[in-house]
């Protein structure tokens, strides 16, 4: 029996689409490094083999899957190529994956993780559906028809893929690193536009996403009331959200989530008009929008005595304001903190001056080390360069945690894409 074998089995995609082919009965098993990743936690569960990276992993009977971090020198890799056995890089296997089923492509600069976790819920309530989230959770289903995955635009990835649909969620200026600006960006998403074989739904209150051309029909959601699929009538509450949705002005149906701040809505929208679109029964949708629990780092509480503790990936200004607005409409009442930790000094230094004006919503700012990436130098740019444009803000590290002790009924969110749960976790040690 073939054994696929992963390079870098912890990375989040690769976790996935690993715990994915074991749903389905493949042999798996995978390498990474020794440190403790979160991804590993459903691996382990699973029963799926990680060993420490050595040459002598590579056996002749396999297929390697290599991770898209990793050097074609790496000695895995390498070992793989000298026994003749085929090497596919993750992005390429994925694209060949989803071939054999009704494939839906979640991609934007933001939003993705949670609209591809929402709409996996909602489809599996109908039909047998497999997933791949880019929080490191996927799921396989011998009976699948549906194929839902997260498809990431950095260094353009999402090229390897030709889905039957795909959402896109918006286009924004987010990995100055590779990206040139926001042209550059717009021009990878067309040419993803112009690989989708069925059909785009694009949020039309985007302005970027408004100038997509495509071979398929494009269908708009949004606010605006030249979408195809509009929500309309928000009733915001401290239990989530509650909207009308029309189809080409005429009234289809009312849904509620239980979730905060109106890019959930849109994110909601999306998975409402593929459905509709797919002709999915509108009252398991409305069933399944309401038991979703959400994914991991998006929005996670925790209550601990008189304080909320939210852990969440917000990296870029535009994430770091839906967050805090979402707190805004769950806890009107309460003193909003927010501790980040910037993630690399390119993205820092290109939206120094967002990152203060979408940090200055919350009524207080603590501000920890910029987390940065092996790519990139740094120069003279620090943490301080930021604190400067931000009134009243502390810049802290693990020890000084303690400080968030004074903020008695606070709702204090840790944001980052870095590693910025150790200061929580710290946090919540002391707590204890």
């Amino acid at each position: 029996m073939t054994i696929y074998h992963f390079v870098g089995i912890k990375g989040s995609g690769m976790s996935a689409l690993a715990q994915i082919l074991h749903d389905m009965d493949f042999e798996v098993q995978g390498s990474d490094v020794d440190k403790h990743f979160f991804t590993q936690i459903a691996l382990e569960q699973s029963g799926i083999r990680i060993l420490p990276f050595q040459k002598e992993n590579i056996k002749p009977d396999m297929i390697v899957i290599a991770g898209n971090a990793f050097p074609d020198t790496h000695e895995e890799i390498e070992e793989a190529n000298r026994l003749d056995i085929p090497v596919i890089r993750y992005h390429r296997f994925l694209g060949d994956f989803m071939q054999k089923f009704t494939s839906i492509a979640i991609t934007g600069a933001h939003g993705k993780t949670s609209t591809t976790g929402l709409l996996a819920h909602v489809i599996r309530g109908a039909i047998p559906s497999a997933f791949l989230i880019g929080d490191g959770t996927g799921k396989g289903d011998k009976e699948a028809e549906y194929f839902v995955f997260e498809a990431c635009e950095y260094r353009r990835h999402f090229l390897a893929y030709f889905p039957d649909y795909a959402i896109m969620t918006n286009i924004d200026f987010d990995h100055p690193d590779y990206f040139a600006n926001i042209d550059d960006v717009f021009s990878a998403f067309q040419e993803m536009a112009l690989q989708v074989k069925k059909g785009i739904f694009a949020c039309g209150d985007d302005e970027q996403l408004q100038k997509i051309q495509a071979k398929v029909p494009v269908l708009f959601y949004g606010f605006g009331e030249e979408n195809d699929f509009q929500a309309r009538n928000l009733e915001k509450s401290t239990e989530g959200t509650t909207f009308d949705v029309f189809i080409r002005n005429e009234f289809y149906e009312t849904f509620s989530i239980p979730t905060f701040g109106e890019h959930n809505v849109l994110n909601a929208l999306a998975v409402i008009a593929v459905c509709q679109y797919e002709g999915i029964n509108p009252e398991v949708v409305k069933q399944q929008l309401l038991s979703f629990q959400g994914v991991k780092r998006r929005f996670s509480e925790k209550k601990i005595d008189s304080q909320v503790l939210i852990d969440d990936y917000a990296h870029h200004p535009t994430e770091i304001r839906a967050t805090i607005d979402a707190a805004r409409q769950k806890y009107p009442e309460r003193e909003i903190i927010a501790v980040f930790q910037p993630h690399t000094f390119t993205r820092t230094q290109t939206f120094l001056a967002e990152f203060a004006e979408s940090l200055a919503l919350a009524d207080k700012v603590y501000l920890c080390e910029i987390f940065g990436s092996a790519r990139e130098n740094h120069g003279k740019m620090s943490i301080n360069d930021l604190g400067d444009k931000i009134p009243d803000s502390e810049v802290i590290n693990e020890e000084e945690i303690t400080i968030l002790n004074k903020h008695e009924n606070g709702v204090i969110i840790f944001m980052g894409a870095g590693d910025i749960q150790k200061f929580q976790d710290a946090y919540e040690k002391q707590l204890q």
